[in-house]
């Protein structure tokens, strides 16, 4: 992610930024992760969201606006505070937990594929065959980068209609289907009888929670338009405010609305959204629709990966070119595309998917691709975190157009105190194999989250390490940062 956000004569109100922030972070998938642990689940969602998605926020913003002029972003925001060895880290783990994530939501996407079908049982067949779902995310991933090498000029559009068609109206969909259903006398499986607040003497409880807090990432994007809101000291919060709160809603509302339809022993990982779907259409004599709206969250899918595949790619590429990635990493095609790294990129994409061939089935690879996601994610926004405290202290005379109290640090140590506690607590917990999911041999577990932890921190140190001068390229525009003016 760069954070070029020079105004451009746009000007955001409190509405339009919120329903930015909900297009950004809402996703579908997840709802079926919570929904196992019925009425607690909305314990979980309003925790994350208290520690981790107003903290990510609020800090991103300051930051977004302090640096508002110059390129980098997280590289930027990290490296002013630790050096630019750790700024590199900080990018190069937004970059490929990126690329790990595309596996996880193109299954999701080859699933509803799989329920496009009329006969609900040969679908969810189809949807669990290994084979099936390995073609179809190669195939899907592998069209979206062709695509993204001619040019993403028209992909704004996609993805602005993507995330209606295939996000929001189903998720408003599946809510209204809950309230008919109940109150038409369908027969309520959330069960009712547990507790707001989960037991947390029972670690598992905790583990496989722990992902929520990625319900909520990406957040942090839309600081860079804090410059574009009008009043943004008293606007952005407010729209930050309106956007978590229906964020929030929807993720409730939606779990509680597969909870009611689909019983907690049913649950499935990756096929349960479609499942509730056809449910309830099954239950209103519509069955016809749950091949409609299976289309739709494709295209919400596929939307939302297509204008992915060379977003977080372009923050790493502008890094790159001022003299941190060889210069193969930099080369573009006609189009000013990063090629290279976009190839790259799917070759990385491509051997995740042969992890179908160790694991035992399409819901344990989902879950473990998932987890090292988080893993490296929160790694991220611990950075960002501890980032934007010492930036306190080591440019305290900065502007800050937007800032987190009006005096003093309190309300910054605070906010993110609290995101940096509530990430690190994520952390260590997505390391322990869920209990309530089938997630096959604790071995391959342990070693394919530990292993890939490793490998992907320590491999930017590495060329970090290795980097040289010729490594820049000579048109290259990088601001330096503050320590080195």
């Amino acid at each position: 992610m760069q954070s070029e956000t020079k105004s451009n004569g746009i000007r955001l109100g409190v509405l339009t930024l919120a329903i930015m922030n909900i297009t950004a972070v809402v996703s579908l998938r997840g709802l079926a992760t919570e929904a196992i642990y019925g009425i607690t689940s909305a314990f979980y969602y309003l925790f994350a969201a208290v520690v981790f998605l107003v903290p990510t926020a609020m800090v991103a913003a300051e930051l977004a606006a302090m640096f508002s002029a110059k390129q980098g972003g997280v590289f930027r925001w990290v490296g002013e505070a630790f050096g630019a060895r750790m700024g590199f880290l900080a990018i190069w783990l937004q970059w490929i937990q990126s690329t790990i994530w595309y596996p996880t939501v193109l299954t999701f996407g080859a699933v509803s594929i799989a329920f496009i079908g009329l006969n609900p049982a040969e679908d969810a067949t189809l949807a669990s065959n290994r084979i099936f779902t390995l073609v179809v995310v190669l195939a899907i991933y592998w069209i979206a980068t062709f695509i993204s090498l001619r040019g993403l000029g028209w992909v704004g559009k996609v993805s602005k209609w993507g995330g209606i068609i295939g996000t929001i109206i189903p998720a408003a969909l599946l809510i209204i289907l809950a309230i008919i259903y109940l109150a038409t006398g369908g027969v309520n499986n959330l069960n009712m009888d547990t507790s707001f607040f989960p037991d947390l003497t029972n670690f598992d409880n905790l583990v496989l929670a722990s992902s929520i807090f990625l319900f909520y990432a990406g957040m942090e994007m839309m600081g860079i338009h804090v410059m574009e809101v009008d009043n943004p000291k008293r606007n952005y919060p407010r729209a930050i405010i309106i956007g978590s709160l229906v964020t929030v809603l929807i993720f409730i509302l939606g779990t509680f609305s597969l909870g009611i339809v689909v019983p907690a022993k049913d649950i499935s990982l990756t096929q349960t959204l479609l499942i509730g779907f056809d449910s309830y259409f099954k239950y209103l004599h519509v069955s016809w629709l749950g091949s409609v709206i299976a289309i739709a969250l494709v295209f919400g899918v596929l939307a939302g990966v297509l204008t992915w595949v060379a977003g977080p790619s372009k923050g790493i590429f502008a890094v790159g070119r001022a003299g941190y990635l060889p210069p193969f990493f930099q080369k573009t095609n006609k189009q000013g595309v990063q090629r290279n790294i976009l190839i790259v990129q799917g070759v990385i994409v491509s051997i995740l998917g042969l992890l179908f061939v160790v694991m035992p089935s399409v819901q344990s690879f989902y879950q473990i691709l998932s987890q090292l996601t988080v893993l490296l994610y929160l790694i991220v926004y611990m950075l960002m975190f501890a980032a934007a405290i010492t930036l306190r202290y080591k440019l305290p005379k900065m502007e800050r157009p937007f800032r987190l109290g009006a005096k003093g640090n309190l309300l910054m140590w605070l906010l993110a105190g609290l995101g940096f506690c509530g990430s690190l607590l994520a952390f260590v917990l997505s390391f322990i194999p869920p209990s309530q999911i089938a997630t096959g041999s604790t071995t391959v577990w342990f070693s394919v989250l530990i292993i890939g932890a490793v490998l992907f921190v320590v491999i930017p140190f590495i060329i970090y390490a290795m980097r040289k001068p010729s490594w820049k390229a000579p048109d290259a525009e990088f601001e330096k940062f503050e320590w080195e003016a």
